[in-house]
Parts: structure tokens; sequence; C-alpha cells
């Protein structure tokens, strides 16, 4: 196989000019190239408003020795000549037999993917959504950015697909798989009825339009396999017995949902759990504490959305003579402050909006969506400043609250739960701040830490009830600060990002999970046959992320155990 990198064409070229180029790269007739593949195509701006596609292609040809023959001679850094790739496969090669049938606690990414290997290997497992199925779901959450009628279970946190479903559907991540498991997740996307382009995009994402249709259809085929899909179904606790030197599981105690005011209580056998939760199952981390489940608070990211109109992100990444055709343009952007804390844009949404994500009475959260299109009037970024525990335990210990508990050096283990209560507290603070409804402040009034009352030429868009207020005086003057001075620092590379106008709005709380269950080499907590998993357990940071992670926890499920 011939792998081309850095294949250079003109954003508006067509099948013939890729195809051509090929062909005079690799100085071959049209009768000798047997088939090309797009691995990854990126886009450069770098000499806007010329704008370029950029790609790696894979090419099969019928005389690749002669042709390696040639390029040898000619030490083309750009072509190479390589195996065939071997994709991520995994089988069910355990041999240790199960006694019940394995059970997936959580159906967000983590636990749909790994439901899905499971299921596809014989596996039968059982997974339990404590919220709704994404058609219910859906409807819930309408009525909730209608109405302002919050369901604890079934809201943008909790449901099928997860807290990723109302987002952007963004499928990048920083992860990088020696065993395929990313091209194994954006494969299972594709054959889900996601788009085949998520293949090859240095930045793929399908909105969440699409992505309600690929969990549908996900959730189908594992039921099409053995497996079982319960909604309305919360794990409340666990049946731990005693194993060979330590605690193993037994079975899941489980309270469904029946109406608004009927519930039944259930003891589900198991011997095998996976725990994809999801990074907002507050109650679940405070009874995994509880039964003595080992966890630690971690750093995580809390901070403001700030919205900008769309066409304004185009013009400064694509050029002044930007003339369409292209697809909204995004950003990514860091700063270093001074005094050493990190800021940085997080789940930027091109023609997107920032919605009311909040799960729990009395707390207001937001979050960023963009349907596929992206084809809002503005866009809108988290802006985001890291905190550690140290940060969040000086903060919450300074309100006087009696849970900190024991110090010293394995504090974050022994007060798991701090960054919770950090979160919380930010929420409620956005929650009184738009009495119930996004508060949203201009930027200019954010940096003078004075209420707004009204847009100038950018109106917010939201869904969900918004009002506007103080968004500055939710935080600490200490984050404030930093989002201030990490704004000011975005619009020296971005034109207009700093300007006046510009629309403030939060608490973006819910960036990753302040806890992590930890787990050993097997991938199991210290009660042997928990299964930690995905972004709410702390081992990813987003949708692709936490669907690979499954893919993980599937593996070590299959190599131990043969199939239910």
């Amino acid at each position: 196989m011939i792998r081309i990198s850095q294949l250079k064409l003109e954003v508006h070229h067509t099948e013939a000019d890729l195809r051509a180029k090929i062909l005079g790269l690799l100085r071959i007739r049209e009768d000798e190239l047997i088939s090309y593949t797009r691995k990854k195509q990126s886009l450069d701006a770098r000499r806007k408003p010329q704008l370029f596609y950029v790609y790696t292609i894979d090419v099969k040809v019928k005389n690749e020795n002669g042709i390696k023959k040639h390029f040898r001679k000619q030490k083309h850094s750009n072509i190479q000549f390589q195996p065939e790739e071997k994709p991520y496969s995994l089988c069910a090669c355990g041999t240790k037999p199960l006694a019940h049938r394995p059970v997936i606690v959580g159906t967000g990414p983590a636990g749909l993917f790994c439901g899905y290997e499971l299921a596809r290997l014989g596996y039968c497992p059982i997974l339990l959504e404590r919220g709704a199925s994404i058609e219910e779901r859906m409807k819930d959450v309408e009525e909730f950015w209608s109405l302002g009628v919050l369901k604890p279970n079934s809201n943008v946190q909790f449901g099928e697909g997860g807290a990723g479903t109302f987002s952007d559907g963004k499928l990048n991540t920083m992860v990088n798989d020696p065993m395929g498991r990313n091209e194994r997740v954006l494969e299972i996307f594709v054959e889900n009825g996601a788009p085949e382009d998520i293949l090859y995009q240095s930045k793929p994402h399908i909105g969440t339009d699409i992505l309600t249709k690929v969990v549908q259809n996900i959730r189908e085929f594992i039921i099409s396999h053995g497996g079982e899909v319960r909604f309305h179904s919360q794990v409340t606790d666990f049946v731990l017995e005693q194993g060979e030197g330590s605690e193993k599981l037994s079975a899941l105690k489980v309270c469904r949902h029946l109406s608004r005011k009927e519930k039944s209580l259930e003891v589900l056998d198991t011997e095998l759990a996976v725990l994809a939760i999801g990074h907002s199952a507050r109650d679940t981390f405070a009874m995994l504490k509880n039964r003595g489940i080992p966890m630690r608070a971690k750093a995580f990211a809390v901070g403001i959305r700030i919205e900008h109109p769309q066409e304004m992100i185009n013009l400064a990444q694509y050029g002044a003579s930007y003339d369409g055709g292209l697809l909204a343009a995004a950003y990514k952007l860091t700063a270093k402050l001074p005094d050493g804390k990190g800021v940085y844009t997080f789940c930027m949404c091109p023609g997107g909006y920032v919605v009311n994500a909040s799960s729990e009475e009395g707390r207001l959260a937001v979050n960023g969506m963009s349907y596929h299109a992206r084809d809002g009037r503005n866009s809108n970024s988290a802006v985001v400043v890291t905190v550690t525990p140290k940060d969040y335990r000086s903060f919450v210990s300074s309100k006087k609250d009696s849970t900190i508990g024991e110090t010293g050096e394995n504090w974050e283990t022994a007060n798991p739960l701090l960054g919770v209560e950090f979160q919380r507290r930010l929420e409620e603070a956005a929650y009184e701040a738009g009495r119930g409804k996004i508060p949203v402040q201009l930027f200019n009034d954010f940096c003078k830490n004075r209420p707004s009352h009204g847009p100038q030429e950018i109106s917010p868009q939201m869904k969900g009830g918004y009002t506007w207020g103080n968004v500055r005086a939710i935080f600490p003057e200490e984050l404030a600060k930093a989002i201030e001075e990490g704004v000011y620092s975005f619009g020296k590379r971005l034109k207009g990002y700093s300007r006046p106008d510009a629309l403030v709005s939060g608490v973006e709380s819910r960036t990753s999970s302040p806890v992590r269950i930890l787990r050993d080499d097997t991938l199991q907590s210290k009660a042997k046959g928990l299964y930690p998993c995905g972004e709410g357990a702390g081992y990813a940071g987003g949708i692709t992320s936490a669907a690979i992670d499954g893919l993980k926890v599937a593996q070590a499920i299959a190599e131990e155990y043969s199939p239910f």
C-alpha cells in the first residue's frame, strides 16, 4: 500500500481533481490505479483567503514494486510504502463461565459502545438507564427548554445517549489508541447511520440531530443481538460478598420508576457491572463513597459560554474575501496567564446554541449544542479555567463546609466529592443570578462587574429561557479575573473575540467528571466485578474517548469470560 501525505488542493476541487493529483504524484496511468481511500482531511487556512484541503491518501496500484523502486531513488518524504493496516478486532477468547448476564449501568457513549461490542460477541448484556429512551427524552428536554419543567432523571444530562447527545456531536479526540479503537468507534457510528466522511475528517462532527438517530440504531443492534435495554432503571446500591481476599459483586439493587409516583425495587443478580454512569451521576458517586469504593477528587474546568456572530468567526478564520461554500468555521484557543493558570476554549459549537443543561432543582448549568448543518447565526464556546482539588478545596472550606474531613497527603481520596460540592455551589449561584433562567451579560459589563440589561448587536441564541444579569458574580473573583484575561488574550489572536458586546452566560460546570473511580490493570475496582468506565469514572473527556474506554472494558471482559 502507498500512503501519500500532505496532498494539497484548493477547497473547491472536484473528485476528478483529486484523482488527477494522485496520478500525477505517483506518475502512473489511469489504468494502473486500483483504488484510493481518504485517511485524513484537514483545512489549511494559513494563507487565507486562499484555502486548501490537505489530505492523507492510501492508494492501491497494480505495479507497487516498480513505483517503490523509482521513489526510493527520488526520496519523496510525502510518499511512503507500508503494509496494509490491520483493522481493530475483538474476539470472545475468555474461558471463565458467567452465571448471569453482564450489566452495563448507563447508556452514554461508554455504555452503548461497550454494550454494542459485548452484544456482537454474544454476551447478551443488560443495559440499565435511569433516564428515558432518546425519543421520550427529546420531548422531556424540549418541554424543559420551553416551559422550565425539569425532570431530574430525563434531561440534558440523563437519558439514552448521555450528556453528549445534546451537544455538537464532536467526534475528534486527543486519544491515540495503538489498537485502532479510534477507527472502530467511527466505524460503529457509520454502521449506525452517521455520514462516512467522519472516517477521514480531522475534526469530525455529526450534530445532535444525527446523533439521536445513531443512538436509536445502536440500541436496536444491541437488542437484535440478544441484549436488553431497560429505561427508568436506576442502580441505587450494590450487593457485595467476600471473595478471595477482596469483596466481589453479586447483585445490583435497581429502582424502576414506573410513573411519577409508582416505583418498584428489584435485585438483579450479576457478577459483572460496567459503571458507565456519566459525569453528572452525583447521587451514584455518593453511594459509591458510602460503599467504600475507592475514588478521588480530580481536576476539571469551569467557566462561561461566550457567543459571537458566526459570520465574524468565518471572516476571522477564512479571510476577508470568504464567499461561503464552507462549513461554519471553528476555533480552539488557549492561554497561560501570568499567574500560571490555564484558560482555554472548550466544546466550541459553530452555528450553535447555548442550552440550559441543568439536572438538579435549584441549580443551573449551561452547555453548547449544534445541529449537523451548523447553520445558526451565532457561534458559542465555553471559556474555562482549570481547577485542581487544591483550588476548589480552598473555596469549599472557605464556606465552612463540615464535609471536608481528613487533611494531609491522601485528602483527595478521603474527600472525593469536594469537586461535586464546588460545582453545586457555582450552579446555585447561577440559578440565583438568573432566577431560574440562564443569566446573560455583555462582556464589557462582565469586566466591570455590573449587570447587563439587554443586547447590543448580538442577540442570544439559546435553548431555554434566559434573562439579563451579572454572570461574573457567580464566580470567585480569582476565576472571574482569569476568564476576563483569557478572553482578552484570545482577542489578540482572533479578531473581534473580546468585543464589548460579546455575550457571556453561565455557568459551564460539567466539562468533565470531578471524580475518578479507581481501577486496576484489569479495569476493575477494588470490588471485583465492578468496571468503572468512561467520562463519569474519570477515564475520558468526550464522546469518542468515552466510547474508546467502553471498547477497552468490553475487551477486558471478553478476554476473561466466555459469552453468556
